[in-house]
Protein backbone atom coordinates (compact mmCIF):
# COMPACT_ATOMS: atom_id res chain seq x y z
CA UNK A 1 0.00 0.00 0.00
CA UNK A 2 2.79 2.40 0.91
CA UNK A 3 4.57 2.06 -2.45
CA UNK A 4 1.34 2.59 -4.40
CA UNK A 5 0.52 5.66 -2.32
CA UNK A 6 3.98 7.10 -2.98
CA UNK A 7 3.47 6.53 -6.70
CA UNK A 8 0.16 8.38 -6.61
CA UNK A 9 1.69 11.25 -4.66
CA UNK A 10 3.72 12.04 -7.76
CA UNK A 11 0.76 12.79 -10.02
CA UNK A 12 2.39 15.78 -11.70
CA UNK A 13 5.41 13.68 -12.57
CA UNK A 14 3.19 10.99 -14.14
CA UNK A 15 1.19 13.60 -16.04
CA UNK A 16 4.41 15.12 -17.39
CA UNK A 17 5.74 11.72 -18.42
CA UNK A 18 2.41 10.93 -20.11
CA UNK A 19 2.70 14.14 -22.09
CA UNK A 20 6.27 13.30 -23.10
CA UNK A 21 5.19 9.78 -24.14
CA UNK A 22 2.32 11.20 -26.21
CA UNK A 23 4.63 13.70 -27.91
CA UNK A 24 7.21 11.02 -28.73
CA UNK A 25 4.50 8.74 -30.13
CA UNK A 26 2.98 11.57 -32.18
CA UNK A 27 6.41 12.58 -33.52
CA UNK A 28 7.28 9.00 -34.49
CA UNK A 29 3.85 8.31 -35.94
CA UNK A 30 3.63 11.51 -37.97
CA UNK A 31 7.12 11.40 -39.48
CA UNK A 32 6.89 11.30 -43.29
CA UNK A 33 7.33 7.84 -44.76
CA UNK A 34 10.52 8.66 -46.68
CA UNK A 35 12.27 9.59 -43.40
CA UNK A 36 11.51 6.22 -41.77
CA UNK A 37 13.58 3.05 -41.95
CA UNK A 38 12.36 0.69 -44.66
CA UNK A 39 11.51 -1.95 -42.06
CA UNK A 40 10.40 -1.31 -38.50
CA UNK A 41 10.88 -4.39 -36.33
CA UNK A 42 8.23 -5.23 -33.77
CA UNK A 43 5.77 -2.63 -35.09
CA UNK A 44 2.73 -3.97 -33.21
CA UNK A 45 4.75 -4.47 -30.01
CA UNK A 46 5.82 -0.82 -30.27
CA UNK A 47 2.17 0.21 -30.56
CA UNK A 48 1.22 -2.01 -27.62
CA UNK A 49 3.99 -0.69 -25.36
CA UNK A 50 3.56 2.95 -26.35
CA UNK A 51 -0.15 3.06 -25.64
CA UNK A 52 0.26 0.97 -22.50
CA UNK A 53 2.67 3.65 -21.32
CA UNK A 54 0.23 6.44 -22.07
CA UNK A 55 -2.72 4.75 -20.36
CA UNK A 56 -0.64 3.67 -17.38
CA UNK A 57 0.94 7.08 -16.87
CA UNK A 58 -2.39 8.87 -17.26
CA UNK A 59 -3.91 6.44 -14.75
CA UNK A 60 -1.07 7.09 -12.31
CA UNK A 61 -1.56 10.81 -12.86
CA UNK A 62 -5.00 10.48 -11.31
CA UNK A 63 -7.44 10.05 -14.17
CA UNK A 64 -9.95 7.29 -13.48
CA UNK A 65 -8.89 4.09 -15.17
CA UNK A 66 -11.77 3.82 -17.66
CA UNK A 67 -11.05 7.40 -18.72
CA UNK A 68 -7.32 6.68 -18.94
CA UNK A 69 -8.12 3.78 -21.27
CA UNK A 70 -10.49 5.93 -23.34
CA UNK A 71 -7.98 8.78 -23.56
CA UNK A 72 -5.22 6.47 -24.81
CA UNK A 73 -7.50 4.81 -27.36
CA UNK A 74 -8.87 8.13 -28.63
CA UNK A 75 -5.33 9.50 -28.91
CA UNK A 76 -4.44 6.41 -30.96
CA UNK A 77 -7.43 6.94 -33.25
CA UNK A 78 -6.51 10.61 -33.71
CA UNK A 79 -2.90 9.73 -34.54
CA UNK A 80 -3.96 7.03 -37.00
CA UNK A 81 -6.31 9.50 -38.71
CA UNK A 82 -3.61 12.20 -38.79
CA UNK A 83 -1.24 9.72 -40.46
CA UNK A 84 -3.49 9.68 -43.51
CA UNK A 85 -2.48 13.30 -44.11
CA UNK A 86 1.28 12.61 -43.89
CA UNK A 87 3.13 11.92 -47.16
CA UNK A 88 4.25 8.32 -47.44
CA UNK A 89 2.10 7.12 -44.53
CA UNK A 90 -1.11 5.13 -44.84
CA UNK A 91 -2.65 5.40 -41.38
CA UNK A 92 -5.90 3.93 -40.17
CA UNK A 93 -4.48 0.40 -39.86
CA UNK A 94 -6.97 -1.67 -37.83
CA UNK A 95 -4.11 -3.85 -36.50
CA UNK A 96 -2.36 -0.74 -35.16
CA UNK A 97 -5.58 0.40 -33.51
CA UNK A 98 -6.03 -3.05 -31.95
CA UNK A 99 -2.46 -3.09 -30.64
CA UNK A 100 -2.97 0.40 -29.19
CA UNK A 101 -6.20 -0.61 -27.45
CA UNK A 102 -4.77 -3.88 -26.12
CA UNK A 103 -1.73 -2.09 -24.69
CA UNK A 104 -3.92 0.53 -23.03
CA UNK A 105 -6.24 -2.16 -21.66
CA UNK A 106 -3.37 -4.18 -20.20
CA UNK A 107 -1.91 -1.15 -18.44
CA UNK A 108 -5.28 -0.20 -16.99
CA UNK A 109 -5.91 -3.76 -15.81
CA UNK A 110 -2.50 -3.94 -14.14
CA UNK A 111 -3.14 -0.65 -12.32
CA UNK A 112 -6.61 -1.81 -11.32
CA UNK A 113 -5.18 -5.06 -9.90
CA UNK A 114 -2.45 -3.21 -8.01
CA UNK A 115 -4.97 -0.78 -6.53
CA UNK A 116 -7.33 -3.56 -5.58
CA UNK A 117 -4.54 -5.52 -3.92
CA UNK A 118 -3.34 -2.41 -2.08
CA UNK A 119 -6.79 -1.87 -0.60
CA UNK A 120 -6.89 -5.31 1.02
Amino acid sequence: MCLLRRWHDRRRLWAGLALVAALVIAWGSLTPGDELPSSLPWDKASHFLGYAAIAGLVGLAGLRLPLAFAAAVLFGVAVEFAQTLVPGRVGGDPADLMANALGAACAVLVLWALRRRALR
